[in-house]
């Protein structure tokens, strides 16, 4: 499925109409089309948004509602960006539920919300979306307009990330030509700006329309008037139907106003002039289609006069009444909403089949029929795992109970219904420790005092380490540490997962998993990945914290058991095996290993895209991939880094973490028979919630 995010490249660039005259031009050809509206906006910040309304006024499609302005603002000022970004991603699949290609209306800044320049990157990045620039050339030669679509482009990282631009609203000019009315000229318009503009001469961004500016196209209803200006209705007439294309402000004796009578004139008068009131009435009458007929100012119109007209008046000519002077008026009528009420379907379809006639929609069309990036955003990522854990939540032991990170991680689960936690701990101990810390624990979330629980495992633990010859008093000693504890619960099916390691060593979470619970049957042993959230995806290392110097046969294991956690986690599984050599490039016993693995994992397991031995940067950049690795159908495009050893891996995880200020989420345990994982002891809350969701993930 393809995304397109429509960004501003300056105001006033018919944001949402370039939008969706997008989605009509799909529409129209038949593909299946969604639409989405992140955040609500409006021309008028007081007034909701328009967009989707606009989508269902033209086609059957049904967008999920935008998130409120006033939300996603309080979510940012409040340092909840990866929250409102997940509950964009979460609207997004609303809308991309049945579709093929999804428009995606960008966010336009403004002086209130001037925020919102920084987000439409990062939307684009968390829908992996294709980014279409919107922006008018008016006033621009061709320097200016160069510079303006690159200035843009930087914040998206340069016009290199940016799919292509739609000039919108365009006026001739010296850039574009003296004529934009006939196709022909429209067409020489785009040639032209193509080969003046170096950022779309030289191919970094695609002219995808010049769009050309139509005065009939800002024609509002006089009945669009009535709430703008205040008005009184005298006589409603044909007020949804008469547009005004000209405003006359009549203040000079009626024999010098004969010209103004004409179709589409909005006549603004002193409500005491009889003589213009008669004359709109005559005009009327005569058949001159007048847009209607507004009458100003603290006095009202005779009732003689009113009815004199009325005649006219029943002819289908609106006439309001305002209390502002006329000077006031005309100054109000300038500053009229541009936004097209959502009921003003006429002008609506008008509107965008004008957008959907002027862009290269042949081209948008195949440029959906090529395969779509597959990259897994940071934000796609962490909603795909919660909506995975709700679907079936699973019982989670934490046996670090009294911990403040645990405790407040436990209350988020049990709130978002991703897991079941169960905590281990002296109740009165862990609801003390919850009220210091500001926990709100939830009143019904389980907790087992261990005192209570630990005798009911002695006989099953001493039957599990019988080959170890341990006694009664040995088990109930080793039960006296709640992760074994913990562990013997798992053993036993009394719960589906644990998570650890928040003040405890990664050895003490995995020994007594090791020993009480073992490897799955197809397993050769333990192993880990991290989730590695970098901006613009999630890259998944393995094995970073469990084996030490792996055998080619262990290698080759771990890259078999990270592809598995990739595709459970919805990334697209394309393994390099990290070496420092590429392809060849290099020689020694280090590299023997990889090349030995990368071939068992061929042998075994044919469905897996794989390569190795692969450099780290051969395995991530596509540019340094096409001169070390032409032919690989992973160089470039590595989503599992798997490291040939701990040191390297450990090191290179800690490196990209900290340096790059990503998140990492894990380390996550592999081929245990049931799901055990292990925190970082420098765990923030964000990090063990996702851990206890992946677990009962894993458990499902």
């Amino acid at each position: 499925m393809h995304t397109f995010l429509i960004s501003p490249a300056g105001n006033h660039a018919g944001l949402t109409s370039a939008s969706v005259g997008i989605v009509h031009a799909l529409d129209r050809l038949g593909m299946r089309v969604g639409f989405f509206k992140p955040i609500s906006q409006s021309y008028d910040e007081d007034h909701n948004d328009l967009s989707s309304e606009y989508v269902q006024a033209i086609s059957s499609i049904q967008p999920p509602d935008p998130i409120p302005m006033e939300m996603a603002r309080e979510w940012i000022v409040t340092g909840r960006s990866n929250d409102l970004l997940e509950e964009i991603v979460s609207r997004y699949a609303e809308a991309a539920r049945e579709a093929d290609v999804i428009i995606v209306e960008g966010l336009q800044a403004s002086s209130q919300h001037a925020y919102l320049n920084a987000l439409n990157p990062k939307i684009a990045r968390a829908l992996n979306a294709d980014v279409i620039l919107v922006s008018s050339c008016n006033a621009m030669d061709a320097s200016q307009l160069n510079q303006h679509l690159e200035t843009a482009g930087e914040a998206f990282g340069g016009t290199t990330h940016i799919l292509g631009a739609i000039l919108n609203r365009v006026k001739p000019s010296e850039l574009v030509g003296n004529q934009l009315d006939t196709p022909d000229s429209i067409r020489l318009a785009n040639q032209h700006i193509t080969r003046m503009c170096s950022c779309l001469r030289d191919g970094k961004l695609k002219l995808i329309g010049v769009v050309p500016h139509r005065d009939s196209l800002q024609s509002y209803r006089v009945s669009d008037l009535v709430n703008s200006l205040d008005a009184k209705v005298i006589h409603l007439g044909e007020a949804k139907q008469r547009r005004v294309t000209e405003i006359h402000l009549c203040a000079r004796d009626i024999s010098h106003l004969s010209h103004v009578f004409t179709a589409g004139a909005l006549i603004v008068t002193p409500a005491d002039r009889s003589d213009v009131i008669i004359g709109s009435a005559y005009a009327a009458l005569k058949g001159i289609q007048l847009a209607g007929l507004v009458l100003t100012g603290d006095l009202s119109a005779e009732a003689e006069v009113l009815e004199f007209c009325m005649e006219g008046f029943r002819s289908g000519l609106p006439v309001l009444q305002v209390a502002t002077t006329s000077f006031i008026t005309a100054q109000n009528l300038t500053h009229i909403s541009p936004e097209i009420p959502a009921d003003d379907t006429p002008r609506i379809k008008q509107l965008v089949g004008h957008i959907a006639r002027n862009i290269d929609i042949n081209w948008l069309e195949q440029h959906c029929k090529a395969p779509p990036r597959s990259h897994l955003s940071p934000p796609a990522f962490r909603y795909l795992i919660n909506q995975k854990a709700r679907s079936m939540p699973k019982r989670i032991v934490l046996p670090e109970g009294n911990e403040p990170r645990t405790l407040k991680a436990a209350s988020i689960c049990h709130r978002r219904k991703i897991a079941l936690p169960v905590l281990i701990g002296n109740p009165d101990q862990i609801r003390s420790t919850a009220s210091r810390n500001g926990i709100d624990l939830p009143d019904d979330i389980e907790i087992i005092n261990p005192e209570n629980f630990r005798g009911r495992y002695v006989d099953q633990l001493v039957e599990i380490r019988k080959h170890k010859g341990i006694s009664a008093d040995q088990a109930s000693s080793m039960l006296e540490d709640d992760i074994y504890l913990a562990t013997m619960m798992l053993a036993t099916g009394d719960v589906d997962g644990l998570v650890s390691g928040a003040v405890h060593s990664t050895s003490d979470t995995i020994r007594p998993a090791l020993q009480l619970i073992g490897t799955a049957a197809d397993s050769k042993g333990v192993s880990s990945v991290f989730f590695m959230c970098l901006p613009e995806q999630v890259l998944v290392y393995g094995d970073c914290a469990v084996n030490l110097d792996p055998t080619p046969e262990m290698l080759a294991d771990i890259a078999a058991q990270s592809t598995a956690s990739a595709t459970a986690f919805g990334i697209d599984p394309k393994v390099a095996m990290i070496s420092y050599s590429t392809l060849g490039s290099g020689s020694g016993a280090d590299v023997e290993k990889v090349i030995a693995a990368t071939a068992i994992v061929r042998g075994k397991h044919p469905d897996i895209k794989i390569d190795g031995p692969l450099q780290y940067d051969a395995a991530s950049n596509m540019k340094v991939a096409r001169t070390k690795a032409p032919n690989s159908d992973v160089a470039g495009q590595a989503t599992v880094f798997i490291f040939p050893d701990l040191n390297t891996g450990n090191t290179t995880y800690k490196a990209v973490q900290r340096s790059a200020n990503v998140v990492s989420v894990g380390p996550i345990l592999q081929g245990l028979a049931k799901p055990v994982n292990d925190l970082s002891r420098g765990a923030e809350v964000d990090d063990i919630v996702f851990t206890i969701a992946i677990t009962s993930i894993q458990a499902q």
